[in-house]
């Protein structure tokens, strides 16, 4: 078993900046893949950004590109997310996600919301 647990949500205004963090705990292993997702209401929950425990092949979805880094410390058991130049369409509930296999995720954190005014 694998807990995730999010924190850094919050409300900001457009242009303004926010980092999430995830603190893993439990069985975690250097060949998980972590992804954060987000949600906005009535709509479907899409991949944000992912990353290896065992750094490096990270991916970010094309709206969060150049805005959006996602970096973990293996030390902590913590993944991250800064956000900049947030945006309205931002707005949504972020959750963190591990994939044993690298595809497949299995364990969810609770999420956080965000919030971008304008």
């Amino acid at each position: 078993q694998v807990q995730l647990v999010e924190s850094g949500g919050g409300l900001v205004q457009a242009g303004g900046s926010l980092i999430l963090s995830c603190a893993a705990s439990g069985r975690t292993s250097s060949s998980y893949t972590m992804g954060w997702f987000r949600q906005a209401p009535g709509k479907e929950r899409d991949l944000v950004a992912r990353i290896r425990w065992s750094g490096g092949n990270t991916y970010y979805a094309d709206s969060v590109k150049g805005r959006f880094t996602i970096s973990r410390d293996n030390g902590r058991n913590t993944v991250y997310l800064q956000m900049n130049s947030l945006k309205p369409e931002d707005t949504a509930v972020y959750y963190c996600a591990a994939a044993l296999n690298g595809v497949t995720y299995n364990y969810w954190g609770q999420g956080t919301q965000v919030t971008v005014s304008s």
